[in-house]
């Protein structure tokens, strides 16, 4: 058994520098996406109070070679952290960002529709009977008069709210952040 336990050890290499390099890049680049992250987002994050405060001193630092120092300080405090949990919310954010831009984008090709077609919205009523068809029919109108007018287009904006109001956003993103 002895033995044994002799021949692990000789294979527990120390990590190459290559190797070493390499993860020290990674811990940099998790660290950068860490620096890019808005307050609500970082406070969610689960980090030790030290990688924390180096984070935000980098969002305060506009030399690029104090940044460049700042990041490196932040690769190795990155060095103590799990960085799985940290990747997987990061990659949920941005999951969850490419999806709301998608969602605003559908809103947003509804809207032209509106403005395009009359079956547009008589599709929108089948599709979501429980929508103010009314209001829409005054919004499109006024819309319409706006943008042959020339004036701010207020009702051209408020369609859009309102079809944020019928169309859910989806949502199994933020279910699954919540686990």
């Amino acid at each position: 058994m002895r033995h044994h336990d002799d021949h692990e050890e000789e294979l527990d290499l120390p990590p190459s520098k290559t190797k070493i390099k390499k993860q020290m890049i990674e811990l940099q680049d998790i660290g950068e996406q860490l620096v890019a992250l808005n307050k609500d987002q970082l406070k969610e994050m689960d980090i030790p109070e030290s990688l924390r405060d180096a984070i935000q001193e980098a969002k305060r630092i506009t030399k690029f070679g104090a940044i460049k120092r700042q990041m490196q300080y932040i690769g190795r405090l990155m060095r103590d952290v799990d960085p799985a949990p940290i990747i997987a919310k990061l990659e949920v954010w941005s999951g969850k960002s490419s999806q709301h831009i998608a969602y605003m984008h559908r809103v947003e090709r509804w809207r032209e529709r509106l403005l395009e077609s009359d079956s547009a919205l008589t599709e929108l009523l089948a599709e979501h009977p429980e929508a103010d068809a009314q209001r829409l029919r005054a919004l499109i109108r006024n819309a319409l008069k706006e943008k042959e007018l020339l004036k701010p287009p207020k009702s051209y904006r408020e369609i859009f709210q309102v079809l944020r109001e019928i169309l859910p956003e989806p949502t199994f993103l933020q279910e699954e952040s919540n686990e």
